[in-house]
């Protein structure tokens, strides 16, 4: 399979469809549930799609093993490209990798210092056309730090997409998987996606509560949690 047939029938697409095309340089995406749903899984496949697409990416980790990050990429790229029949996974893994950057911080780390470090790195290096921010802790986050996020991705023209878990002790979380210690910054949000376990399909459902196109009904693709993929 060549690659624009893989971009063209990925599931990504259903999603795209979803949020209303695609979240868009500039905006804010967010991707909410309990540890242990998928929120990364998903993130990388998001990521994965981009790199396909030949866009940079650049990986923001809060953790001290930047291996469990490469991990991740290593098995969607396994999962895709056995589902999709690429011949020569080695070249395009590696033509893959040549648009990815991982950037690993402190979770100590100020919100401030880490959005001057990846100006740095995007002014000056590397041409990015999304960035994606790993269990960062949003719910935690100041108005002033949701109003650096925006300027950040409005100056610099990347997609900002984070993978959220909440923090707080006595979370509420609704029937879509989105804690109700979000909420603040619902209106800062230009797409919001909950995830959750579906028992009856066995298999974590992704609602759109909030993207350019929601409708009263909230939509949802489904996230298949044996091969962590996105389906239509």
């Amino acid at each position: 399979m060549h690659i624009s047939d893989l971009l063209k029938n990925s599931p990504i697409r259903t999603f795209d469809k979803a949020i209303g095309g695609a979240l868009g340089k500039g905006n804010l995406g967010v991707i909410v549930s309990k540890k242990g749903i998928g929120k990364t899984a998903c993130l990388v496949h998001l990521a994965t799609d981009k790199m396909f697409q030949g866009e940079n990416i650049v990986h923001v980790a809060f953790s001290n093993n930047v291996d469990d990050v490469t991990t991740w990429y290593k098995e969607i790229f396994k999962q895709v490209s056995s589902l999709s029949n690429i011949k020569d996974t080695l070249t395009t893994y590696e033509d893959m990798l040549s648009h990815r950057t991982i950037m690993n911080f402190s979770k100590d780390t100020s919100l401030k210092n880490i959005l001057s470090s990846l100006d740095a790195l995007i002014s000056n290096a590397l041409k990015a056309d999304a960035v994606f921010f790993d269990s960062f802790a949003l719910t935690l986050a100041s108005d002033d730090d949701i109003k650096l996020i925006k300027e950040f991705a409005k100056k610099l023209n990347v997609e900002a997409w984070f993978a959220v878990s909440p923090v707080r002790e006595n979370v509420v979380i609704d029937e879509y998987g989105v804690p109700n210690t979000l909420e603040p910054y619902k209106k800062d949000i230009d797409v919001l996606v909950g995830l959750k376990m579906d028992e009856k399909a066995d298999k974590i459902r992704m609602s759109i509560i909030k993207s350019p196109s929601q409708s009263k009904d909230i939509q949802s693709v489904m996230l298949n949690p044996a091969t962590m993929l996105i389906e239509e």
